[in-house]
């Protein structure tokens, strides 16, 4: 627990006193967090989602081209994970009205954080855009009481004879993984 005695708290309880990391954890190689502007205003809020240059490509991610644009929706307390893909990159959009808990997963050989999680919270207030590199494998959870929609971009278009994506049990880190953390 801790070495550090508080005079204030009941002796009794003085052994079982953590002190919370706040360490930065460590990211994913290739892994960003692209932060978005949102303006407020009286009558409600506005967000730039996406930026392309003149041409064409997203702006903050050089060498990311959009095929496609899909969404899906996660109804309350449930999982979608582990999905990887091997020719696909992939930019997720959570509306700031939602919450989901993304998962990573680094499972590329050769990879410096090969075997490295990451947990975080996409949507609650905040926009942002996540990148998920191809070969990380990733998945999501909505702890929330209301369905919650997910928009992500792809570099690939899904085709239905050869698709790029195969997946790993939920659970294969352990079903703790997708638990929210409690303090």
């Amino acid at each position: 627990m801790t070495d550090q005695t508080y005079s204030f708290v009941d002796p009794t309880l003085q052994p079982h006193l953590y002190t919370q990391s706040y360490a930065s954890n460590k990211q994913i190689e290739g892994v960003k967090i692209l932060p978005i502007r949102a303006f407020q205003a009286d009558e409600g809020d506005f967000s730039e989602v996406v930026r392309f240059s003149n041409g064409g490509k997203l702006e903050g991610l050089d060498d990311f081209e959009i095929r496609q644009i899909n969404r899906t929706r996660l109804f309350p307390n449930s999982i979608k994970a582990w999905h990887v893909h091997e020719r696909q990159d992939e930019v997720w959009y959570v509306p700031p009205s939602f919450h989901l808990v993304a998962g990573l997963w680094d499972i590329r050989v050769g990879s410096p954080t090969l075997n490295h999680t990451m947990k975080f919270v996409l949507g609650s207030n905040v926009s942002q855009l996540l990148f998920v590199p191809k070969g990380v494998a990733h998945g999501t959870v909505n702890f929330s009481s209301q369905t919650a929609e997910l928009f992500y971009f792809v570099s690939q278009q899904f085709n239905l004879e050869n698709p790029d994506e195969c997946r790993i049990h939920w659970d294969h880190l352990g079903a703790d993984f997708w638990k929210p953390e409690r303090d």
